[in-house]
């Protein structure tokens, strides 16, 4: 009669214990992902107004969205998240060519470099670019922020 009490204590300790968590004392390792374009400030500093679509390829890479139903825009991303601590950091670059295939506008995350600063430091992440509107003579100088509308000040307020 002592040994079915003890099988049925023994099972159900046995099946209370794999429901238990353990502490991990070691973490596995986990690498770093990286997807999409690496853009780098030098990389977008080339591109100029005018510039054919081979051009800005060989310059920036392939982009990884060139949607059919936007023929004259390509889009570039980039991912990395982290191993250790899981954060991700996303970049968006776009670039728009006028009917002729020739270079016109860019926006994005990355903006083209002043020429007497070292860092790039912006307080907004996402800027348009019109390259046609860039003196020739290579001082470039960046446009004042956008202003929100009134669907992202009613977004703003609720907390997106």
């Amino acid at each position: 009669m002592i040994f079915p009490r003890f099988a049925i204590a023994t099972i159900a300790l046995c099946m209370f214990s794999a429901c238990s968590s353990v502490p991990r004392i070691v973490k596995e390792y986990r690498i770093d992902v990286q997807q999409g374009n690496v853009l780098t400030q030098e990389m977008v500093s080339q591109l100029r107004p005018g510039l054919s679509r081979d051009q800005v390829r060989f310059i920036l890479g392939t982009p990884v969205l060139m949607d059919m139903f936007h023929v004259n825009r390509w889009d570039y991303f980039y991912s990395l998240q982290k191993g250790r601590s899981g954060e991700v950091e996303t970049r968006r670059f776009s670039v728009f060519f006028d009917a002729d295939g020739k270079l016109v506008r860019v926006s994005g995350d990355v903006a083209p470099a002043q020429p007497t600063d070292t860092t790039v430091v912006s307080e907004t992440r996402n800027r348009e670019i019109d390259l046609g509107s860039l003196p020739a003579d290579g001082s470039t100088v960046m446009p004042p922020p956008d202003e929100r509308g009134f669907f992202g000040k009613m977004m703003e307020s609720v907390g997106f």
